[in-house]
């Protein structure tokens, strides 16, 4: 079996489920983009939490150029990547009662706002306990993750819930468990995980949809350019001065 065959074959698979998650996911996406637009309309802060290779989907609309400059990382220490040592840590804070409380308390979020929830199982206790605080707190909550774990997982959180439970809006990434799409002979363990993929792309189209639903209220979308293009740095300058109260990243 060639290289270039299983590589055509992880293509084939991501761009299969971009497309029903393009399809089937319309409906929350629009949804999931219109409250991020009232939120800005508002006055209000937007925050991205994920953990592990979860939290890539999150940092990707975070400070991007192209991405709406509002967007704020809600980071728990220990649990944004693989960097923290040993790697396998992070998956372990993943399960610690308590933790979300915390990084909320301290946390610049406040009633009004909106955090988006990435998690592809949605059944680690941090998550779920992120979800169900921010909504205790006033926070509107949209979870990105994949249904499917909840049917065919048991929840890690003592309330037997999972994150989908506890959001505004649920935008399912359609990823399998396990989340590897390939298999092959000779090859023990299945292969080439697509849910970085899928749910950035998810992250994407609801930033996108965002923008248009501030454009038809009559609202300048806070988009943040390149800053590798002439005039790039100088427009960055000017949206994060205009909204520096509801920008967290810079301090």
């Amino acid at each position: 079996m060639g290289e270039d065959k299983l590589a055509g074959r992880f293509f084939d698979a991501a761009i299969g489920l971009l497309e029903r998650v393009r399809d089937e996911e319309a409906a929350n996406i629009a949804a999931a983009g219109a409250a991020i637009a009232d939120t800005v309309a508002a006055g209000g802060r937007l925050f991205a939490f994920g953990a592990g290779h979860s939290s890539l989907a999150a940092q990707d609309v975070v400070y991007r150029a192209g991405g709406l400059a509002l967007m704020n990382l809600l980071a728990v220490p220990g649990v944004v990547g693989v960097d923290v040592m040993p790697a396998t840590l992070g998956s372990a804070l993943e399960r610690v009662d308590g933790l979300a409380a915390a990084v909320l308390d301290s946390s610049p979020a406040r009633a009004g706002d909106v955090l988006v929830v990435v998690s592809l199982s949605g059944r680690n206790a941090l998550p779920v306990e992120m979800a169900m605080n921010a909504r205790a707190l006033g926070l509107k909550v949209i979870g990105v993750t994949s249904v499917a774990y909840a049917t065919e997982t048991k929840s890690r959180h003592a309330s037997g819930t999972f994150l989908k439970d506890h959001c505004d809006i649920v935008l399912d990434s359609k990823i399998a468990v396990g989340d590897a799409e390939l298999t092959a002979e000779g090859i023990a363990a299945p292969f080439a995980p697509a849910s970085t993929v899928v749910t950035s792309a998810l992250m994407q189209a609801t930033m996108a949809a965002a923008a248009g639903e501030l454009v038809e209220r009559g609202i300048e979308p806070p988009l943040l350019r390149s800053g590798n293009v002439d005039g790039g740095h100088e427009w960055n300058g000017r949206v994060m001065a205009e909204y520096a109260d509801r920008i967290f990243y810079r301090r």
